[in-house]
């Protein structure tokens, strides 16, 4: 019977840590747009982009990681099962680790502000900036195929 109180309980905070985020999320979004004039022109700059993404990032790793604590807790997983929940976090936390690293070589070349997210797949640099330069391209393309070794197909850069 504790193991099925242990569940609930763990499942409950799964719920509510959700329902927070959504909350934060539509938060944030709804008062981060601020429009600004010039020139005849409307600008919307969402102030707060990089924070969100990190937050929005940051939690669903958290949910992530707890659904494979529950599995690797439970008396009732598979050998399997807990090798699997091993595993998904070691990469997990590999590749918070590369977005990390990643995300501080980029500003250390120079650049405001940047997040990285990782695919199985891609590359996703998000840079603060309106354009980028093909030198300034050329910098991120290479500090992520040194780190990565990611071909330049695979790396995906945005201007934020």
């Amino acid at each position: 019977m504790v193991t099925k109180k242990k569940k609930i309980f763990v499942l409950s905070a799964m719920m509510v840590l959700l329902v927070v985020t959504g909350f934060l999320n539509l938060a944030l979004n709804t008062n981060n747009n601020a429009v600004i004039s010039t020139g005849g022109e409307n600008l919307t700059q969402n102030a707060n982009f990089f924070a969100s993404y990190r937050t929005e990032r940051d939690n669903a790793r958290a949910e992530e990681k707890l659904y494979y604590q529950v599995i690797l807790d439970s008396a009732n997983s598979s050998q399997e099962a807990r090798q699997n929940a091993t595993d998904a976090l070691s990469k997990l936390a590999a590749t918070q680790e590369s977005e990390l690293l990643l995300e501080g070589y980029i500003l250390a070349k120079g650049f405001e502000d940047v997040v990285v997210s990782f695919t199985e797949n891609f590359v996703n640099v998000m840079v603060k900036a309106e354009e980028l330069t093909e030198s300034e391209v050329a910098q991120i393309v290479d500090v992520v195929q040194i780190q990565t070794s990611k071909s330049i197909d695979n790396i995906k850069i945005i201007p934020v």
